[in-house]
């Protein structure tokens, strides 16, 4: 089947912010035509991230106006092609980057954001997306860690969490894993994570400089934001690197403006002139970005993870594995906080 006529399908679209069980509707969309470099994916499964939490709760600004379907990570067969595309890959099972539209059963994104894939377990192939080529782009491509240095990865029980401790240990660096209930620390540590932080017997900030025992961060992988901006800023040491990417604490906020304002206090202001004397380094990731302006860097740490993982050097983690009726449920255990790994949706 080549450029073909556009089609019907199921898809979880997100029809109003709030709670997840009122914010979603599963129905009937209408699927375009193809574009020349595009493919359609006959949808298997998708994967949920942190930032479909932000988009229902409307603190996403990149999410696309409601009523909309979002969602960026498929594993699926390939049924259609645009007529710039190898008709080879109709009929192969591949794992898959969109830019939104996800939580649809037929999905449109390009040919340079699918990677082949085996007979592997959906639930597994789909942490290796979003969440790994995340993990990978950061600890790896962006800013390397190298052997012995100090790192502390917040939420590190969760997808991108479970992926960066592996990706850390891998270049013999020492771990700081914050969780957020005891019940994690079994996972992290059987990962590879040399310190166990638990946030909810006290302050992370006094058991992290406990652990520390005097000494420095190196790196930072922050996906909070707010007030443990200035807190992990403190411990790093020169040469540090604080890695944003996201703002979890602000989707908590239930103030709407008024929450974004503290969130953006807390943190405070950096003054470039105290990064260059403290030799200090914060970088931004927003992976969203980096697939609209350098997609051959998304691809290149797609393939990267899929490699690692098939060479058996990544472990995904399977956080839960929900029926396409129990959507508003995943999204539900995601908001909460307590979920360890990947949360898939199959159809």
């Amino acid at each position: 089947m080549n450029n073909s006529a556009s089609v019907t399908a199921n898809a979880w679209v997100l029809t109003k912010n709030g709670e997840a069980n009122l914010a979603f509707e599963l129905r009937k969309t209408q699927i375009p035509t193809l574009n020349d470099d595009e493919l359609r994916i006959d949808s298997e499964a998708f994967g949920l991230n942190y930032a479909d939490v932000m988009a229902r709760n409307g603190l996403y600004r990149d999410a696309p106006p409601l009523p909309c379907v979002i969602g960026y990570e498929l594993v699926g067969i390939v049924e259609a092609v645009g007529k710039n595309v190898s008709q080879d890959w109709i009929g192969k099972r591949v794992l898959a980057f969109s830019r939104f539209g996800a939580y649809g059963q037929k999905v449109i994104t390009k040919e340079n954001a699918v990677v082949e894939v085996k007979n592997e377990p959906a639930e597994e192939l789909m942490a290796l997306c979003t969440q790994a080529v995340t993990a990978y782009y950061m600890a790896v491509y962006l800013a390397p860690v190298r052997k012995g240095e100090k790192v502390l990865i917040h939420a590190a029980a969760g997808g991108v969490g479970t992926i960066l401790i592996q990706l850390c240990k891998h270049f013999d660096a020492i771990v700081f894993a914050k969780i957020g209930n005891s019940s994690k620390a079994e996972l992290v540590k059987s990962l590879g994570a040399d310190e166990v932080i638990d946030y909810s017997q006290g302050d992370y900030e006094l058991a992290l400089s406990i652990k520390l025992k005097g000494s420095k961060l190196d790196v930072s992988f922050n996906p909070v934001g707010g007030e443990t901006f200035k807190k992990d800023f403190k411990h790093l040491g020169a040469g540090g690197r604080m890695i944003l990417f996201g703002g979890s604490e602000l989707s908590n906020g239930k103030w709407g403006f008024l929450s974004a304002l503290n969130f953006l206090r807390k943190m405070g202001l950096i003054l470039p002139v105290k990064l260059m004397m403290t030799s200090k380094n914060v970088l931004g990731v927003n992976m969203l970005r980096i697939a609209d302006q350098k997609p051959e860097v998304l691809k290149f740490c797609l393939d990267a993870v899929v490699k690692m993982y098939q060479s058996g050097d990544l472990k995904p983690i399977v956080g839960g594995v929900y029926t396409k009726e129990n959507l508003p449920q995943a999204h539900k255990d995601l908001a909460s906080g307590k979920t360890q790994g990947k949360l898939t949706v199959r159809w």
